[in-house]
């Protein structure tokens, strides 16, 4: 996902807010007379938008899937499960998808929910006119990348609504992974009416219509996001919170402090230079669980700079990553030498062909890259940008040390705000940049795609035809074994173009009060609001 999506991200903020302004002014009791239950959940910096069609970072992801229900969720394990639509069938070839809405599903304002809402969504996804970086994401369904590129209508995506409750989704290619990307709330439906009258509004706080167990209420920026219980919603009776209100708190020492004041009843993140004292002391608390995501530096490939392969490879050999995992993470991460994670269903991640050589072998070998890239006398100058954060700071001075070491490579560091750091990316206002990736379901395709040469989110601008053409033989395939062949043939490729230096592979670290009822971690890192509640 989503940085990328969503990309796990900490920018200093102030602290939060006292507990009772946490909860906010106006706190009214309900109808049976007693306190309304509401969740304060940590979620660190501000999401980049609550539009589900045009969000990208994880933090609008957190809110969205409490907002909005798409046609699928997952469960506490990450397995895909009915949501609106209660099942699903697949044609023999993998091609026809067919899916059943459950009865009588509402929008929050009480008009009803059919399945022509999800074909909108999913339209308006590929839209041009929605200039939606997750567009391609759904580039299996049929005309979805010609649509993205403007070549056909968006009439001819390949989604159809016959009558209230039944969806078909024709695709390209088999895709066996369709189901858990239905659960991504990029592909929630639209509720038409507000865009008609609101455009581009629709998605404000007050004004949002959804059809998740949560209705969007307020938005500070910078401080809070607030969600009241959808009474629409088709398994309300079920959500035993009245309201979440999600913290806003980029810097990880803040929330840390907010949680041990109790203002918050579980955190985005830990921050790992707190970690001995949090094991020690709040170990009942802590919750550490492997994640499918990947840190990495990205290489601007569009700056002469970094178009030799072997100025790319020189850089990415000198890193010790076990040196940065023991010494600088310290929480459980594991040193990336390749792109997708360890725990991806059904696939082996490919390394780095170095990935096994001494230190001191990979320092001769990229002394004599950057000798022949011209750097033999002149040391190699650049800047690596990267957002305010604890763990991000640490990180660059080390990895700079080890360049400036091995290498006499010079790099300047820039420590900005997220927002900033991703408007320079996207105007490519950067030489070397810091983010990371999140799986956005539970597939190695949904990495490889993400350095896919059409891809909107593919932030370093790899283009390979051999990497994409690897790809779409893979899309192709009906049969699992060589499907994972090509993928794996694929990761190999990327890997020896450098377009990114993976640096390490996720870990979840929450602390989750002892009031919190119904907490779990899973390798996706989704948990959804409605599946908790608070003791009394």
């Amino acid at each position: 996902m989503a940085h990328a999506s969503h990309p796990i991200s900490r920018r200093q903020v102030l602290a939060a807010a006292p507990a009772l302004a946490l909860l906010g002014c106006g706190r009214r009791e309900s109808a049976d007379g007693k306190a309304p239950v509401v969740l304060l959940r940590g979620n660190g910096p501000d999401p980049d938008s609550l539009d589900p069609h045009k969000a990208r970072s994880w933090e609008s992801m957190v809110v969205l899937r409490d907002l909005f229900e798409c046609l699928t969720r997952l469960d506490a394990k990450a397995a895909t499960v009915p949501a609106a639509a209660e099942s699903w069938t697949v044609s023999a070839d993998g091609l026809v998808y067919v899916f059943k809405l459950r009865a009588n599903l509402k929008w929050s304002n009480g008009d009803p929910l059919v399945a022509e809402d999800f074909a909108a969504g999913l339209r308006r996804l590929v839209d041009p006119a929605t200039a939606s970086q997750y567009a391609q994401v759904i580039d299996v369904i049929l005309n979805a990348s010609d649509v993205v590129a403007g070549r056909k209508p968006v009439a001819e995506l390949g989604v159809a609504a016959a009558g209230v409750t039944t969806l078909t989704i024709t695709l390209a290619t088999p895709a066996p992974y369709l189901p858990g990307l239905m659960a991504h709330p990029s592909t929630a439906p639209l509720h038409r009416p507000s865009l008609e009258k609101l455009g581009e509004r629709f998605a404000r706080p007050g004004q949002q219509v959804s059809n998740g167990a949560f209705v969007l209420t307020e938005w500070l920026q910078g401080s809070f996001i607030r969600a009241r219980k959808n009474e629409h919603y088709w398994n309300a009776a079920a959500n035993r919170l009245d309201a979440v209100k999600y913290v806003q708190i980029a810097d990880e020492n803040a929330e840390l402090r907010a949680y041990r004041a109790g203002e918050i009843h579980c955190t985005a993140v830990v921050p790992r230079g707190q970690f001995d004292f949090i094991r020690e002391s709040l170990s009942a608390e802590l919750h550490v669980a492997p994640q499918l995501s990947t840190y990495y530096f990205g290489f601007n490939l569009d700056k002469p700079l970094f178009k030799d392969v072997n100025v790319r490879r020189a850089l990415s050999m000198v890193i010790d990553r076990e040196r940065l995992a023991e010494s600088v993470l310290r929480v459980g991460e594991l040193p990336a030498y390749g792109w997708v994670p360890p725990g991806v269903f059904d696939y082996s991640p490919q390394t780095f062909d170095y990935a096994q050589r001494s230190m001191q072998e990979r320092i001769a070998e990229a002394k004599k890259l950057l000798a022949a890239a011209g750097y033999g006398e002149k040391p190699l100058k650049f800047e690596l940008r990267y957002n305010s954060g604890e763990v991000h700071s640490k990180l660059a001075v080390a990895v700079a040390s080890m360049w400036k070491e091995a290498l006499g490579v010079e790099a300047a560091l820039a420590a900005v705000e997220f927002k900033s750091l991703m408007q320079d990316v996207d105007s490519r206002a950067v030489d070397m940049f810091r983010l990371s990736w999140i799986g956005d379901y539970n597939d190695a395709y949904t990495f490889l795609q993400y350095l896919k040469g059409d891809f909107g989110i593919n932030l370093p601008h790899y283009r390979s035809a051999t990497y994409d053409g690897l790809l779409d033989q893979a899309a192709r395939q009906t049969e699992p074994a060589q499907r994972r062949a090509l993928l794996e043939q694929a990761e190999r490729a990327m890997l020896a173009d450098h377009p990114l230096i993976p640096l390490y592979f996720y870990v979840n670290k929450h602390l989750v009060k002892p009031a919190v009822r119904g907490w779990y971690d899973n390798v996706m890192n989704v948990v959804y609001s409605q599946d908790l509640s608070l003791a009394p």
